[in-house]
């Protein structure tokens, strides 16, 4: 096949905001194909809604569009654009999906467009589980017996027949999502109603469980010449029954013998062509650990997140070769690391990839895991032997844990400790090193989890370490072998009971260091700078003689810390790179476009520890380190690393130390006369009671030093402060709590750029929801729509101040409340790169991370040619939504509070506020209806204010239900309302109408510090989520959702009205 020259124009479909179960994965895989198709000579016209990404900068693709993913927006693109071809498989579950929609309504026919690589009738037959299963039983390939269902009595049927227990998979969603294991008729029906509601085709695949069988994993490649290979072979730690993004999995395969390794690769490879994919897939396997007996489980027609860690754990660019091939390129054309993409990739190293679960931040959701995805994102270890790579893993995923050991088993007996791996859970793994350290067998232990006894012997191997070192504290060749085996400076101290420093010092008498070695699995001779550090094997990254900068990643997507921070990395590093100096990455993110190893000029794929870090920078000797751009996670590092000599550029440690400790802080803003809440820290809990009651309730709680807003909340009396100090945080010296007055008014947050002189505020963007919910859990609208241009004076003078004032060189984020008599008071300043930094420099057209770059280089913002300190502000409207994924993780409270809950973000633009709302609002992902009843619970402190947003609803003519209180207060001010009985009454009412669909919004707030567990609100909000059904707990956003509706419905009157 040649490649394709009667197209010119091509238009790629991104994935939307970050969700459980498509995350960052997706926007290395779009920059990729983007990058690959210009690099053809094609126009690439790019659509995606999420302005966090790399993926949407107007450098990766020749236009960007960031509307809603939606058919109507998609369409309206298509029919101005004409592009010749849409590339499908580049936006998950998202972009594949609306391109077969767009299929489906004709509109590809009507605009002449035609889908490249993969076929529609290929992406059905992998994605409708009938046309599969045909598929399967065509060719012979074995597949899990099951039926297809279309509604709930025909799913019981399939199950009777099938026998229980039974999987069920809704088609066409993402992560699992809606599906899960049902042992009875009774969980059957519960998870049914969602997941028929949930599949867009509402069929729902009945399948019999091989819980318990070992899940496999290949990534396989074909192009149009029918030549396919295979990329990478994955094995999950765990069996079948957890969702592959929540299981350890573990490249190469280890454990199956060569006849089995053979099989399934065949298989893999059959199906491909039979499908007649072209570009990337996903096949998975169920294989009987007894015997080779295995089924297919699914094809993904796509990139995925497996494609995206196969990618990074063999170095072959799966996107960008899918992309190439597309337009009809062969294998054998496409170069890649000094060969072809043709060449099979050989792994001599093992990587191993650990989940990151948002379960610190949510401690009232359940973390048994299951078919249905909950992890937040991922992080990969490189090693020589499995042990290292796992060690290294578990260092990546700042949990507390350095090691295989959290604190929290230490009190559990062993029969609890049993007791709790009885179920798949997060944190697993712990729990049985921890059995392990008590003496329980791999053999005991394999019987009880079905765990591979390969993975078991490794924690095995691991303990055993541990009983040595602890047997022979300063035994030098323990040591050695301890270090060769994975383990950390900071473990071997707890073990030796020294400090850290003690064994980095006694390494360094014996010249004890580990080797880089470098990710080269095509072994074409070629040097490529993609590395990792083992205590074995010789060295293989080379020293240039450039001068060279490192800039610090961010580590795992979690809730708080997300793909925004990767935007400004790799910003960073292209700044870097063209001011002539060598840039290295240190980072660990399977999932994102840093760790694309041709990001950088050299990339560490590491954890993000002191010990680990400065392995790299005493063997590189940079000019600097750059700590300010890679979240909490790079600040947290400055200040160890500081102490041990490395040169930080940008702003230094004592700056960090005067934003983020609260005395420092409070006497600085005194010095700068800028009002604060008052506020107290706090290291006891008699001194927090005593101080709440100086500064009066409400009061806002939480601990200092933390990101994303954890553990915080607004409490109301003494009773609830008791217990919050009691339960939700440690308090001690060390870890002080903050008390602050709860001031109600508007949040008001702006980025900025100081380089020591000047400082620079590219836009202030103001907040929809009041003080009380977290800043990215909030509608965020740039240039602000109600502020006054005096308190925007205010604001910009304090920013000034305090940029000058704090020593900031870079980026910096400052948070402000502005009550109702216009007083502006600062909440906080991060000292670094922030969340809002991609979505404002979106919005203003003023690259913040590449400013902020030269700035950390010495280049100052008026040899920049930025003589402002504030530009003229932008005449569009730019909205920012947060998107939840509160249907992912059961038992999570939708309450919108000061902690986070946000996974991710949509944009919206338009030159009318209520029209760019709406857009964001849409691309959201939130079903705007201008129909249907509107569910009131309204706690008695919110009732006036709710009641005109109400009557409006009433006046667009939706039906009013309520509780009996809110409903008394409705009909008396004259609003006909149907009453419903509450749910602690033993009432199913409301959930019945929630579960049928006929509620279209829920209005539920709460008084203050009453969101408990147990509330009928927590029940209905449970309930909402789990349904997909809009709920509100704050009035700010319902006033928002009601100025969109009546700007978009049209209202009937009667003649003389």
């Amino acid at each position: 096949m040649a490649k394709r020259t009667d197209i010119k124009k091509i238009l790629i479909i991104g994935s939307g905001p970050i969700v459980i179960g498509q995350a960052a994965e997706f926007d290395y895989a779009g920059t990729q194909a983007c990058l690959a198709l210009k690099e053809e000579g094609y126009e690439v016209v790019l659509v995606n809604s999420n302005p966090a990404t790399i993926m949407t900068d107007t450098t990766i693709a020749d236009k960007v569009y960031m509307e809603p993913l939606t058919l109507e927006y998609i369409a309206k693109i298509l029919r101005y654009e004409r592009p010749d071809a849409i590339l499908p498989g580049i936006g998950g579950q998202t972009g594949l999906n609306l391109a077969m929609q767009l299929e489906k309504k004709g509109v590809l026919k009507e605009c002449r467009v035609e889908l490249l690589g993969t076929s529609s009738e290929s992406i059905e037959r992998a994605e409708d589980r009938e046309l599969f299963k045909e598929l399967c039983q065509s060719i012979g390939e074995p597949t899990i017996p099951s039926e297809i269902t279309y509604d709930l009595e025909q799913a019981k049927e399939a199950a009777a027949r099938i026998g229980y227990p039974v999987v069920l998979r809704p088609a066409f969603t993402l992560g699992g999502t809606g599906g899960g294991f049902a042992y009875n008729e009774k969980e059957l029906v519960e998870i049914g109603i969602n997941a028929f509601k949930l599949s867009p085709v509402h069929q729902v695949l009945i399948e019999k469980s091989v819980k318990g069988y070992k899940e496999i994993e290949f990534e396989v490649m074909r192009d149009g010449n029918d030549h396919a290979i295979t990329i990478c072979g994955m094995e999950n730690m765990d069996p079948v029954g957890v969702h592959t993004g929540d299981s350890i999995v573990v490249a190469p395969i280890l454990s199956l013998n060569d006849h089995d390794l053979k099989m399934l690769n065949d298989s893999a490879l059959k199906i491909i062509r039979e499908l007649k994919i072209e570009g990337g897939c996903n096949v998975q396997f169920a294989l009987n650990p007894d015997s080779s007996e295995y089924y297919l489980i699914e094809v993904n027609p796509r990139v995925s997140r497996s494609s995206a860690l196969a990618s990074k754990a063999s170095g072959y660019p799966i996107a960008r070769v899918t992309a190439k091939i597309a337009v009809g390129m062969a294998l054998e054309e496409i170069p890649v690391a000094g060969g072809t993409a043709a060449i099979e990739p050989r792994l001599d190293y093992i990587v191993a990839k650990f989940p990151r679960f948002p379960f610190d931040k949510f401690t009232n959701a359940a973390n048994v895991l299951g078919t249905q995805m909950k992890a937040t994102g991922e992080v990969m270890g490189i090693g020589s032997t499995l042990d290292e790579c796992m060690l290294k893993s578990v260092r990546s995923l700042e949990i507390g844990a350095y090691h295989f050991h959290l604190p929290k088993f230490d009190p559990m007996t062993t029969e609890q400790l049993v007791d709790y791996i009885r179920e798949f859970r997060d944190d697993n793994v712990f729990a049985i090193t921890e059995l392990l350290r008590r003496g329980m067998t791999v053999a005991e232990l394999h019987e009880k989890t079905q765990i591979t006894e390969l993975f078991l012997e490794s924690l095995e191997r691991i303990v055993k370490m541990e009983r040595l070192l602890a047997e022979k504290p300063g035994d030098e060749k323990v040591l050695t072998a301890a270090k060769a085996l994975g383990f950390s400076d900071r473990f071997i101290a707890k073990l030796w009971k020294c400090t850290e420093l003690d064994i980095y010092n006694k390494r360094h008498e014996l010249k004890l260091t580990p080797a880089f070695r470098m990710v080269d699995t095509l072994h074409t001779g070629k040097y490529i700078a993609y590395l990792y550090s083992s205590y074995q094997g010789e060295n293989q990254s080379r020293l240039t003689g450039k001068k060279k900068i490192v800039v610090l990643g961010a580590g795992p997507i979690r809730i708080g810390q997300g793909v925004e921070f990767d935007y400004s990395t790799v910003h960073a590093v292209q700044t870097i790179k063209r001011s002539g100096y060598e840039a290295i990455i240190i980072n660990n993110n399977p999932e994102t476009v840093s760790t694309d190893y041709t990001t950088a000029d050299k990339l560490y794929f590491e954890p993000l520890t002191v010990e680990d870090v400065m392995n790299i920078i005493e063997f590189e000797q940079p000019e600097g380190v750059i700590a300010s751009l890679g979240g909490q996670t790079a600040i947290n590092l400055a200040q160890p690393l500081f102490d041990r000599g490395v040169k930080l550029i940008g702003t230094d440690c004592a700056a960090i130390d005067r934003a983020e400790d609260r005395n420092a802080f409070e006497h600085l803003l005194n010095d700068l006369d800028i009002p604060r809440a008052k506020g107290q820290a706090v290291t006891k809990i008699e001194d927090g009671i005593k101080a709440a009651s100086e500064i009066g309730y409400p009061v806002l709680v939480r601990p200092s030093f933390v990101l994303g807003g954890r553990a915080m909340q607004i409490v109301a009396n003494e009773a609830q402060l008791r217990h919050y100090l009691k339960t939700a945080v440690e308090i001690d010296e060390d870890k002080p709590v903050l008390v602050d007055k709860y001031i109600q008014g508007k949040e008001v947050e702006v980025d900025a750029i100081c380089d020591g002189r000047d400082v620079f505020v590219p836009g202030i963007m103001e907040l929809v929801e009041r003080t009380g919910v977290h800043s990215c859990d909030s509608i965020s609208v740039y240039p602000t729509f109600s502020i006054s241009d005096k308190v925007k004076g205010i604001i910009l003078q304090y920013a000034k101040k305090l940029g000058l004032g704090i020593g900031i060189v870079g980026l910096f984020n400052i948070q402000f409340i502005v009550d109702p008599q216009d007083n502006v008071y600062i909440i906080e300043v991060n000292p670094r790169s922030s969340r809002t930094v991609p979505f404002l420099s979106k919005a203003t057209g003023y690259s913040l991370a590449d400013i902020a770059t030269e700035v950390i280089m010495g280049k100052t913002l008026k040899e920049q040619g930025i003589f402002h300190l504030y530009p003229e502000e932008k005449t569009r409207w730019y909205v920012k939504v947060p998107v939840f994924s509160f249907n992912k993780i059961r038992g999570l409270d939708a309450y919108l509070s000061p902690e986070m809950k946000s996974t991710g973000e949509a944009i919206g633009y338009d030159n009318k506020l209520n029209r760019a709302l709406y857009k964001a609002l849409q691309a959201s992902g939130m079903k705007l209806q201008n129909y249907g009843s509107v569910l009131a619970t309204i706690a008695d402190c919110d009732k006036e204010e709710a009641l005109p947003l109400i009557r409006r609803f009433y006046n667009l003519g939706f039906n009013i239900e309520a509780t009996a209180g809110t409903a008394k207060f409705l009909k008396e001010n004259g609003i006909r309302t149907h009453v419903v009985k509450k749910i602690s009454d033993d009432s199913d009412e409301i959930k019945e109408e929630i579960r049928q669909g006929y509620i279209a919004y829920i209005i539920n707030t709460s008084d203050v510090g009453s969101q408990g567990q147990q509330s009928d609100g927590y029940e209905i909000r449970k309930c909402a989520t789990e349904n997909n059904v809009n709920i509100f707990t704050s009035l700010d956003t319902v006033r928002v959702l009601l100025d969109v509706l009546e700007e978009t419905t049209l209202c009937i009157s009667t003649i003389d009205a």
